[in-house]
């Protein structure tokens, strides 16, 4: 029984590929339902299964309540059988007990079986989720099992299935069934027959994946894939980016002999790949973008409302070759650049440019400018009309014919672009910058009016304040809109109090005082708080002994004694913070000590020491002072 048990446990482990306590569990719980039908006991009941792995014995738990006498064996038990599975066990208390019926295993075996089967399958859903779901965007390998017109299931690992449906398959391919087939993995759903996945092998990311585990550089990071457009099956353009100076993008891509691109190409059912050099100029980009085609000129128009177009001119023997088959080189350009693509041949460009100079008052100078040159142009123009060969003279004609007119309007374009974002810079001026972020709700318009300015895209007053200060008919031309409507908007406007912005006003230096001069005084008011808190009354050392031994106060002495005596250290020190907390009296007081004729900047430092005697109670003040021959003299040793 123990060999047999473990051997059916671990097989299921490996069938299955689930984790021991999942398993465990699944049987665990079967064994419980089992022991519930079997006695028929309540699903209020709480009811424990305990299975040993080692002998493969199944011990069941359920709870019962003490009692003296026995009515229901299913939900009671004597005091006596409550002791030995709990000590503490006393009437009327409830206990967990054994309760494994006779021949449990063989009943439990057979009832139990759609539960154990169902417990695993849920749990083997769960773990096949999990693990598909961490794949992600990723390619994953699969043998066809099924196809039809519309759907190819493949098998998949952890005995999963995936499907690929029509348009997520690349035209014109046929797999048959026992195929093996790469796809990459595109959606992970989780239903209640199990995992849904949705594979794919049109999505650009399958292109994208490949290149990856072809190309060392773009899985290490040396390369990188700007941008990919794709049209499965037909053709594709990816944009590459080197990382690292001195490597070629797309000689990495392509590889030696195209060895790394051919494999690639075999993979997708021949499918063309472009590969360009991505730029982060827009006219080299959209020119390498309708490669193989020679382009001449491109030129740019941006619109405000941030429409991007790009006007390009092709020699004429490559406009069938830069608009390709279908307009699909154009297409695959376009979607790749994230620019709109108009392809014009050079005689069409050149008699577009030409109509333009003549009927548009707005290329006045250009008119002027090329008077010489549109003559010849308009030759070359009747030699093509006529059928007769053009010189490459007249095409390089041509070309700087258009590209000075195209020029021209761009440059005009952008003046008035930047005019208009003038104009919108000064209509905000007025406007308050609370105002933007405020709600447009709190202005108290009717709530129809206000659903309406919202949905127009004015979600702030601030937004709602711009738009009529520069152009008040644009709302006006919003449905149900009108000028009984604009008059309420404005007055609640005029009525509205913004919140008051604080100006933080910063100190400006005295007009004329140039900046070094500026710290030089602040250096000197620095000095000058240090001079008036060193310069307390100098003191005669011997005078304030012989004052304090003959019990005069000092502060009596005369005036050429160079050591004087002060009341207290708690004065002097008043006295400094008082000096300090009134810098414009240090200043004044300094400026009438120094003599006259004298700068501040020549004023020199002087450094003073304080002493305190604390057998008299009083602060002296230490210094130099010359001696009779006119010398500074060492400090004087003294003691009180």
């Amino acid at each position: 029984m123990k060999k047999e048990f473990a051997l059916a446990f671990n097989e299921v482990l490996d069938d299955k590929q689930l984790p021991k306590e999942v398993v465990l569990e699944a049987l665990e719980a079967a064994m419980v339902s089992a022991y519930r039908k079997t006695v028929n006991a309540s699903t209020a009941q709480d009811v424990r299964a305990s299975l040993d792995l080692e002998t493969g014995s199944v011990i069941i738990l359920a709870e019962k309540e003490v009692v003296d006498s026995v009515q229901d064996d299913r939900t009671e038990v004597v005091l006596e059988e409550a002791l030995k599975a709990d000590p503490e066990a006393e009437l009327g208390s409830i206990v967990l007990v054994e309760s494994t019926p006779k021949d449990f295993g063989r009943v439990a075996a057979q009832t139990a079986r759609q539960v154990i089967q169902q417990r695993i399958r849920e749990a083997e859903r769960d773990a096949q989720y999990e693990y598909y779901h961490k794949q992600l965007g990723e390619i994953v390998n699969g043998v066809v099992q099924a196809t039809n017109p519309r759907v190819i299931t493949l098998g998949l690992d952890r005995k999963a299935e995936g499907i690929m449906p029509r348009n997520h398959q690349i035209p014109g391919e046929r797999f048959r069934v026992h195929d093996r087939v790469r796809a990459l993995l595109a959606e992970v759903k989780l239903s209640p027959r199990g995992p849904q996945i949705t594979l794919s092998r049109g999505h650009r990311n399958f292109l994208r994946r490949l290149l990856e585990d072809e190309v060392p550089e773009i899985y290490h990071g040396l390369v990188e894939i700007r941008s990919i457009a794709r049209e499965p099956g037909y053709r594709s353009k990816v944009a590459v980016a080197a990382l690292q100076p001195g490597i070629d993008p797309v000689g990495a891509c392509v590889g030696i002999r195209g060895v790394r691109i051919q494999a690639i190409v075999r993979e997708l059912h021949d499918e063309k790949i472009d590969v360009i050099e991505w730029s982060n100029e827009p006219t080299v980009y959209i020119a390498k973008a309708l490669s193989p085609a020679r382009v001449t000129a491109v030129f740019l128009t941006e619109g405000v409302g941030g429409t991007k177009t790009a006007t390009v001119v092709v020699p004429e023997d490559q406009l069938s070759l830069a608009i390709g088959r279908d307009g699909q080189n154009a297409r695959l350009a376009a979607k790749l650049t994230s620019w709109r693509i108009d392809i014009k041949s050079l005689p069409e460009a050149a008699a577009e440019a030409l109509h333009k100079i003549e009927n548009n008052p707005a290329y006045v100078e250009e008119k002027k400018a090329l008077g010489e040159t549109i003559p010849s142009v308009e030759a070359a123009l009747a030699k093509k009309a006529e059928g007769r060969p053009v010189t490459p003279e007249e095409y390089t004609l041509m070309g700087k014919f258009i590209d000075l007119v195209e020029r021209g309007a761009s440059d005009r374009q952008l003046a008035a672009m930047d005019a208009e974002k003038d104009r919108i810079r000064e209509a905000r001026k007025s406007i308050p910058d609370a105002a933007f972020d405020i709600p447009l709700d709190d202005l108290g318009l009717a709530p129809s009016l206000t659903i309406k300015l919202t949905g127009e895209g004015y979600s702030a007053i601030g937004d709602l304040m711009l738009q009529l200060n520069i152009d008040a008919d644009v709302v006006l031309k919003i449905n149900g809109v009108g000028p009984k409507a604009l008059t309420l908007i404005e007055e609640a406007l005029a009525e509205y109090d913004f919140p008051v912005e604080e100006v933080v006003e910063e100190l400006q230096p005295e007009a004329g005082v140039v900046e070094g001069e500026a710290e030089a005084a602040t250096s000197e008011e620095e000095d000058d708080e240090i001079g008036e808190q060193a310069a307390l009354e100098d003191i005669d050392m011997e005078a304030a002994v012989a004052s304090i031994d003959a019990g005069e106060q000092p502060g009596t002495e005369d005036e050429e004694s160079d050591l004087e005596v002060m009341p207290s250290i708690e004065d002097v020190f008043a006295r400094t913070s008082e000096l300090l907390e009134t810098p414009d009296a240090v200043e004044a007081s300094t400026e009438e000590e120094q003599p006259a004729g004298k700068s501040k900047k020549s004023k020199k430092k002087k450094f003073r020491e304080i002493v305190y005697d604390p057998d008299h109670d009083v602060t002296i003040v230490k210094r130099k002072r010359k001696r009779g021959t006119g010398d500074w003299s060492e400090e004087d040793d003294w003691n009180i």
